[in-house]
């Protein structure tokens, strides 16, 4: 059974930086495009950041030059660093496939951006 487990959630300052990880166990995502996804309250989930197996990165608008994200296939995790933090980036954080049948999806992790 693989399974999801994101961290590297809290509360923050705008301007403050966080990296959250996403650990896969019980499969390999070595083979697999990527993707955190965020979900803020009363919104839709949105794609964040993708990274191919290759290592190519496509990020959605809002985030370029902000965040990065990576990937370490022999640790089965990957990254996503935050830059400049801004109140609207407030979400629970997601990770999972970009494409075809998802692993079952995580609980996230927390990111809130608050003075």
């Amino acid at each position: 059974q693989v399974q999801l487990v994101e961290s590297g959630g809290g509360l923050v300052q705008p301007g403050g930086s966080l990296r959250l990880s996403c650990v896969v166990s019980g499969g390999t995502i070595s083979i697999y495009t990527m993707t955190w996804y965020r979900q803020a309250p009363g919104k839709q989930r949105e794609m964040v950041a993708t990274i191919t197996w290759g290592g190519s990165t496509n990020y959605v608008d809002s985030v370029k030059g902000r965040f990065t994200i990576s990937r370490d296939n022999a640790k089965n995790t990957v990254y996503l660093k935050m830059d400049s933090l801004k109140p609207e980036d407030t979400a629970v954080y997601y990770c999972n496939k970009e494409a075809g049948r998802p692993f079952p999806w995580g609980q996230g992790t927390q990111v809130t951006v608050s003075s």
